[in-house]
């Protein structure tokens, strides 16, 4: 039986709902924007899948109550599966945050699972303008396909739409996730984070949105804690060096803590779900 630890009421650890576990930098796309340099020839990682299993178990005794698998493209990680029915084991809600380029036959009985969500990313109802984001012929089309899928299948299904290109049909992309019973959407502009980075800038955490730490924590492939997979530059340990306990309740957190600038006062709501309205805010869950 795993006992659950409860975090005391001052402890930076006591606000994190969500881990994002960036399980893989493979991708099947090259997106233009993307957070991590993900692509074909990336690696796994450092992680090895004991790692990851320890870090999942870590935090459902630290009383967390979520765990995003992420990438690069989650599912191509050998493991994913099983992460997924460890955290369900553990009484987790797990999200499976995917391209939705490739779905297995089998994977929808994982997808289906009670507990299970997924997340996408979507970017526009012209196929081009999508597959020009991606830089990969064929996405928009298989993508779509897929959260249709989801959706028949009674699979809650979270989009984030990023703004990058000049003009993008932006509201058209919305529209037509909506009109597929995507209930739950994002809207963020593109941050200077990874190939959206201007060449030679340094990072700063002026470009967050201003929730890294705050309700999230995430873990990047080489064993990294960050404040979110977005502010991967600022590191606070390794969960391979150090347990994750020791890292959220360290100096290191919680400098940081201190160190992300507050969302602005316009920012989402509590009651909202994390789920911004971009005609009138800035994600506050950026979906990359």
């Amino acid at each position: 039986m795993t006992t659950v630890l409860e975090p005391p009421a001052a402890s930076p650890l006591a606000g994190i709902r969500s881990l994002e576990l960036e399980i893989t930098g493979k991708c099947q796309l090259t997106c233009t924007h993307c957070l991590s340099e993900s692509g074909p020839r990336a690696s796994h990682g450092t992680m090895t899948p004991a790692d990851w299993r320890a870090v999942i178990t870590d935090a459902a005794a630290l009383g967390i109550r979520t765990i995003q698998l992420i990438g690069g493209e989650p599912t191509v990680h050998p493991y994913w599966r099983e992460f997924t029915k460890l955290g369900l084991s553990l009484g987790l809600h797990v999200e499976i945050y995917s391209n939705l380029f490739h779905v297995a036959p089998d994977w929808w009985d994982v997808f289906t699972r009670e507990g299970v969500t997924l997340g996408t990313s979507y970017y526009s109802d012209d196929p081009a303008e999508h597959d020009k984001i991606t830089g990969r012929e064929g996405s928009y089309v298989r993508t779509r396909c897929h959260i249709r899928e989801a959706i028949n299948r009674g699979v809650a299904v979270r989009a984030g739409i990023v703004d990058i290109l000049p003009g993008q049909r932006v509201a058209e992309a919305r529209a037509e996730l909506e009109s597929m019973g995507v209930k739950h959407i994002n809207t963020d502009r593109v941050r200077a984070v990874g190939r959206a980075a201007l060449p030679g800038a340094e990072p700063t955490l002026d470009e967050m949105c201003g929730r890294c730490t705050r309700g999230r924590a995430a873990i990047l492939p080489n064993g990294d804690l960050a404040g979110c997979v977005l502010s991967r530059d600022f590191p606070a340990g390794n969960v391979r060096e150090t347990p994750l306990a020791e890292l959220f309740h360290g100096t290191a957190w919680a400098e940081l803590s201190a160190s992300v600038p507050a969302p602005r006062a316009f920012g989402c709501t509590p009651a909202d779900s994390n789920d911004c309205d971009p005609a009138n805010t800035e994600a506050c869950d950026p979906a990359y």
